[in-house]
């Protein structure tokens, strides 16, 4: 009876608090954008479009895409309904599930916000990894929503990077970020399964590639 009172008081209280800190701790930063060409291009004629970027990066990545009308898919997990709960504090619509529960659900369910005006945002590698490798559900949700994925992420110069499979990384305070969007991929509609591996490929190389021009600004190959 106690643990579930806590439960519920700390999911009404910590979301809240992470999002009061999480929002004075960025606006201390100094962010340059690069690739915004790319971006305004597929949001030009009010289309949505299909936001893909690397685990490590999705802190700053959602809060940076804050202003824009987004739907995410969120892990089904204990954890992911903190992690929802937050993002919803910015505005950001979410949607649960995962590769191994509720994701057929959950792609549907980003579908249907698509369609009413969302653009989408996407974790490339998925919630569990391996780090830096495309999982194919964003190559499916480009070819059934008609929407193009862009490519984002972002480097810094000073930065916190914790001990996980993906390495999270969270931008110091007055840190100065690049922020990097890509070129976009149009993925063809009702991709054949034999065809989705083609262009899983062709994204995963061009977030690496990215990932490579961004960290090379701070004189790194890696975060």
């Amino acid at each position: 009876m106690k643990s579930g009172f806590v439960n519920r008081v700390s999911l009404q209280i910590a979301p809240i608090l992470l999002a009061v800190i999480t929002k004075i701790w960025f606006f201390t930063c100094r962010v340059n954008v690069h690739g915004l060409t790319y971006r305004d291009a597929v949001m030009a004629n009010g289309g949505s479009g299909i936001g893909s970027f690397w685990h490590y990066s999705f802190l700053y990545s959602f809060f940076h895409n804050r202003k824009e009308k987004v739907v995410a898919m969120v892990s089904a997990s204990k954890d992911g309904e903190y992690m929802s709960r937050f993002f919803e504090i910015f505005g950001v619509k979410t949607v649960r599930g995962s590769r191994n529960k509720g994701g057929i659900g959950a792609l549907k369910g980003m579908i249907r916000a698509m369609q009413s005006g969302y653009s989408a945002a996407i974790v490339a590698d998925g919630s569990q990894g391996p780090a830096r490798v495309l999982q194919a559900g964003c190559i499916v949700l480009a070819s059934r929503s008609g929407s193009p994925v862009i490519p984002m992420l972002w480097s810094c110069n000073r930065y916190i990077r914790i001990r996980s499979w993906d390495g999270t990384a969270i931008p110091y305070p007055f840190s100065t970020i690049e922020f990097f969007y890509g070129k976009p991929l149009e993925v063809p509609p009702k991709i054949k399964s034999e065809e989705i591996e083609e262009y899983r490929i062709i994204l995963e190389d061009r977030l690496n590639n990215l990932y490579l021009e961004a960290w090379a600004l701070q004189g790194k190959t890696e975060h």
